[in-house]
């Protein structure tokens, strides 16, 4: 459960991030923000595998390079459910996916890959 919590901390601070550096991402507070973190990591977990085993043929046939339509596909629909999340148009979604997963990756180098289990004793 920690390790959720945590991702969905990075993934609201990926999220505040994209709200900055994106033009047509807008939050209308901070508790949308959160919000839509927490409901970002709900959907990676229950809906994205799913997409993705649908979806595999044409990730295969692209390299792989569907998968960032796939993680724009996910903003999208956080930002369809979530009031107070707006995106303008699929280049935002993009733009967004794309600093949430590297937020994610810078993340998950620094805490590990089930929490702070990198600074624990063994």
């Amino acid at each position: 459960m920690t390790g959720f919590l945590l991702r969905a901390v990075i993934s609201a601070i990926g999220l505040w991030l994209a709200s900055l550096w994106v033009p047509g991402v807008h939050f209308d507070s901070t508790g949308t923000l959160i919000l839509a973190g927490i409901l970002l990591g709900v959907v990676n977990a229950l809906v994205r595998p799913i997409a993705f085993i649908l979806t595999l043929p044409i990730t295969i046939l692209t390299l792989g390079l569907f998968l960032f339509v796939l993680n724009a596909a996910m903003v999208a629909l956080v930002a369809w459910i979530v009031p107070g999340f707006h995106l303008e148009g699929f280049k935002a979604a993009l733009l967004t996916a794309i600093i949430v997963w590297l937020t994610g990756w810078i993340g998950s180098w620094l805490i590990g890959h089930r929490g702070f289990e990198r600074y624990a004793r063994r």
